[in-house]
């Protein structure tokens, strides 16, 4: 094969060069052009890389039961309907299974904590959790609270697992970007962003209302409740919920300040254990604040305080008028109960008053409403002492229930002993709290207490009576 001879002379040669020159130069200048993933990594990208570990999938199995009422087609008194929801035959029953999805975070790795909503996980028989690398884990609930629509799970594993870190609600900015993590419609670990849109609202769903909720621009759908709400930062600063079924291109989530003290109580007590100041308020009108001459012509007014309270030992007296508890203004009771639940017990509110036309300070250290004062709170309330059933006493009055309590004294001068309540009634019921002994008596009692009114299930025989009865709060 012959051999091949190249020859170049000085000139050619520059021009090679050249040519090799100006491709390096376009490479060079091509490359940034093609997007390098760290050019592309914005806050957005990092926060959801750093995040979506501690994300969970959450579907929850629960069994549906229908009452099917025979006499329903007799057109009988609505009170009858009620009546047969709490006494029943079980053979009137048709029963099916559901499957509710939602989401939740990790909040603590080592202890196997899982936030997310009280709906998500309500009526659950069983509970899994799928994490984002596909493990599954069956899931225990530690504690639930409904009124604010959180709930605490716990999974056992051998190893510790990513979680979230916490952030602040407290500083958040109208406008501020927000990232949402969730399983919406199933769709596992999408991301959503948006920017914050409102604070502090009020968010009504079915028969409850929520406060202080954060609005976001992004849609919150079925799937996305319990799942986190984050800052451009990746911290944790809300729990998405989707209870507000008409909502179309916004969404809301619980501020995690809110959540912080709720998820404590739900931890070490298995309940949200609300603290005790021992005052009732009321609103205070214009025409009052002009003749007390109240700074801002705002406030609410301590209507009555109660005995042996934290309030009372801290020095509060009625006609006292609450400018702010903490750093939150008192512009209505609202303000106040809304607070109120952002304390646990032991915390000392500054509570800043205006008595005798001058300002002062006052330190409440607020504490567990003692339940030793529960029956006497019930005597106060409602004028009845109870006692647990017994043979002796359901042979007496004659009783065929074995739940309850039944009331052993009561004040002729209560609104009971006026509509004809009696010693031997049975107590089935207080609102939604089923009482089966005088231990549930005192907790409802407890629970129930700051409401103006209550409804209890009364059983005389074999027949049962719905009664609202005014109380008051404490």
């Amino acid at each position: 094969m012959p051999k091949l001879h190249f020859h170049f002379n000085i000139r050619q040669m520059k021009k090679i060069i050249a040519i090799f020159f100006i491709c390096f130069l376009m490479q060079v200048e091509i490359q940034p052009s093609l997007g390098h993933p760290d050019d592309r990594e914005s806050p957005v990208v990092k926060a959801v890389r750093k995040i979506s570990p501690a994300v969970v999938n959450i579907s929850s199995s629960y069994e549906v039961r229908k009452r099917v009422n025979p006499f329903s087609g007799f057109g009988l008194d609505p009170f009858f309907e009620n009546f047969f929801k709490d006494f029943f035959d079980p053979r009137f029953e048709r029963r099916r299974q559901r499957t509710s999805l939602g989401s939740g975070v990790i909040i603590d790795g080592k202890r196997g904590f899982i936030l997310t909503n009280a709906h998500v996980i309500e009526r659950a028989a069983t509970i899994e959790v799928v994490l984002q690398d596909e493990r599954e884990f069956e899931a225990q609930i530690i504690g639930a609270d409904p009124d604010s629509d959180l709930a605490v799970l716990k999974i056992d594993t051998p190893e510790p697992l990513p979680d979230i870190e916490m952030g602040s609600s407290d500083d958040l900015m109208i406008g501020e970007t927000v990232i949402a993590i969730g399983n919406p419609f199933g769709f596992s670990h999408t991301v959503t962003t948006g920017v914050i849109s409102a604070l502090n609202r009020s968010v009504r769903a079915e028969n409850r209302v929520f406060h202080d909720f954060i609005q976001i621009d992004a849609s919150i759908n079925p799937g996305n409740s319990g799942g986190p709400l984050l800052n451009i930062t990746g911290e944790l600063i809300g729990i998405n919920t989707a209870i507000y079924a008409k909502a179309q291109g916004i969404g809301f989530a619980i501020p995690i300040g809110k959540a912080k003290k709720i998820i404590s109580d739900l931890i070490q007590f298995g309940e949200v254990i609300q603290a005790w100041i021992g005052i009732t308020v009321q609103n205070l009108d214009a025409r009052l604040a002009d003749y007390l001459k109240v700074p801002r012509k705002r406030g609410i007014m301590v209507k009555a305080v109660e005995p042996q309270s934290p309030a009372q030992k801290a020095g509060l007296k009625e006609g006292d008028i609450i400018l702010s508890i903490g750093n939150k203004k008192m512009d209505s009771v609202r303000d106040y109960w809304s607070a109120k639940k952002t304390y646990p017990a032991g915390d000392i509110l500054k509570t800043k008053i205006w008595r005798n036309g001058k300002i002062q300070t006052v330190s409440v250290k607020t504490k567990v409403f003692p339940y030793e004062l529960a029956e006497e709170l019930a005597f106060r309330f409602l004028g009845i002492k109870v006692e647990d059933l017994t043979a002796k006493n359901r042979l007496y009055y004659q009783i065929p229930s074995r739940e309850g309590v039944v009331i052993s004294e009561i004040d002729k001068k209560s609104y009971l002993a006026s509509i004809g309540v009696r010693p031997g009634d049975v107590i089935r019921r207080i609102d939604d709290y089923k009482i089966k002994d005088r231990e549930d008596f005192k907790k409802a009692i407890v629970k129930y207490r700051q409401k103006n009114s209550v409804v209890l299930l009364l059983q005389r025989g074999d027949q049962g009576y719905y009664i609202t009865v005014n109380i008051g709060q404490n």
